[in-house]
């Protein structure tokens, strides 16, 4: 059989490549899986191997406190270096925008393996914003032999940075089929009532006659002044709004739990949780009115369950839920992050209008599309 080495190091990665690794065991397709992971962010990748049941055949534990780019890079190349000669893969398989996705790209370019790029295409048009990410995924894509594009406009930017044709795939974005995995796992009552309970035991968190929103922050690009508006926006959200609860997990990332913590910590109805395993994240998700976020992946989900979101961003490489109104680009001032959420809770027809909108990213079958195109191509 031909063996596809998956290398991720991320949570994100782990999300949008599970699917893909779980299709290929599950069924009789003609292919071998092997995963690598560089554990990049260790804590939050095990939570998500967990969940898929994902047992890495490689883990390289590149971690270390106060890492740099430079740490990363340097020491993920040199050690997946090792696990390629060790394996000789038939092709690599990597995702998104990491550091890990870009130096897995390059060791495997070095070595002449073919490379899959999962989610190939997003682009911001700012080499700073997202930054490193914005440059990683462009670099990757031209290493790529195989641009997996989650939708009509990826390609489109693939094709205008003179990408061949014969190389782009349009397959939905995986992210959608790991939401749907996780949510059919979710479907038992005693799930619902265990995370209501753990909540509302751990933080104090009211589930019967309120509303929630859900706020997130993690990219680099945001830490310093933009994330400090950020927290002020939230604020004096939770002052003009105190009969809504505000509940944010709060990334481990020093940078963003320092400056949220110390803002934010005092204000009562502003709920400071510990970051959240992926199927908690999913069913707080579901629990939220709406949401506020500079992920990515949440852009991408949170339509699938019929929920608007403000993105705290200055540009987006997702300019597809902009466009389809699931989603609003509204920057990381204070004043417009008042604004533009209290607008939403008082404008019943216009939350309704965005929250029934089309999720333009997927339909849950990416996963086997991709496969059989591999099966196909090497």
């Amino acid at each position: 059989m031909k063996k596809i080495l998956f290398v991720f190091g991320t949570r994100p990665e782990a999300i949008k490549l599970a699917p893909l690794i779980t299709e290929m065991k599950n069924k009789k397709w003609g292919l071998s899986s092997c995963v690598c992971v560089t554990s990049q962010h260790k804590e939050l990748l095990t939570q998500v191997l967990d969940l898929f049941e994902i047992i890495p055949d490689y883990d390289l534990g590149i971690m270390k406190k106060g890492q740099s780019l430079f740490d990363v890079t340097a020491k993920g190349l040199e050690k997946i270096q090792i696990v390629f000669e060790k394996e000789n893969p038939n092709a690599v398989m990597v995702q998104g925008d990491t550091n890990t996705t870009f130096l897995a790209s390059l060791a495997a370019y070095y070595k002449k393996i073919k490379i899959g790029h999962v989610e190939a295409g997003l682009r911001s048009g700012d080499r700073y914003n997202p930054f490193p990410e914005e440059q990683f995924r462009r670099m990757t894509d031209v290493l790529s032999d195989w641009c997996f594009a989650p939708t009509e406009t990826a390609a489109r930017n693939l094709m205008k940075e003179n990408i061949s044709r014969e190389n782009i795939f349009i397959t939905g974005n995986t992210g959608i089929d790991a939401l749907f995995m996780t949510l059919k796992k979710q479907k038992s009552s005693s799930i619902e009532r265990k995370y209501k309970v753990r909540f509302a035991a751990d933080y104090g968190i009211k589930w019967e006659g309120t509303k929630n929103i859900l706020v997130t922050i993690h990219r680099r690009e945001s830490f310093g002044c933009d994330l400090a508006n950020i927290c002020q926006g939230i604020k004096e959200l939770a002052s003009q709004a105190p009969q809504v609860q505000i509940i944010w997990p709060v990334h481990p990332n020093p940078e963003v739990h320092q400056t949220v913590k110390s803002q934010l910590n005092s204000v009562s109805n502003v709920f400071l949780v510990s970051p959240l395993d992926y199927s908690s994240f999913v069913w707080m998700m579901k629990q939220s009115y709406l949401i506020l976020t500079d992920s990515g992946g949440i852009q991408e989900e949170a339509p699938s369950l019929g929920k608007p979101v403000l993105v705290l961003r200055k540009k987006t490489e997702r300019p597809e839920g902009i466009r389809a109104g699931t989603a609003r680009l509204i920057g990381v001032k204070s004043k417009d992050i008042v604004e533009e959420t209290l607008t939403l809770f008082q404008d019943k027809a216009l939350y309704q209008e965005t929250a029934k909108r089309v999720n333009p990213y997927g339909d849950g079958k990416a996963s086997q599309r991709i496969i059989q195109i591999l099966e196909q191509k090497i």
